[in-house]
């Protein structure tokens, strides 16, 4: 019996990579669940300024040391924000990495 162009196996192999699609879907899904429920911190200042983000960079809360606090120098308040958030958002971008690495080779 003639061979369908080439592709030896047939559904047994169509069957096996199905089963391999879904394996990486349900890992993707949970990759994706555990940066939604994940929590990082960025601080500032030797912690006067801390930014909490959700593993997908979802600002979930600040908090400011009232020491932090000059009127006279509000600048140094928000670039001790922006420093923060940037600490976060790395911390966010290495988590990703961490869950979702591995699933890119398996692509």
């Amino acid at each position: 019996m003639a061979k369908f162009g080439g592709f030896g196996g047939g559904m047994g192999n169509m069957q096996a990579l199905m089963k391999q699609a879904q394996q990486m879907q349900q890992k993707m899904a949970e990759a994706q669940q555990q940066l939604e429920e994940s929590e990082v911190k960025g601080t500032a200042g030797e912690g006067l300024v801390e930014i909490t983000l959700s593993g997908k960079k979802q600002l979930l809360g600040v908090r400011i040391d009232p020491k932090a606090v000059d009127p006279d120098d509000v600048e140094m308040l928000e670039d001790l924000i922006t420093a923060a958030y940037n600490d976060a958002a790395k911390q966010a971008d290495e988590l990703y990495e961490e869950l979702m690495g591995p699933l890119a080779g398996m692509m």
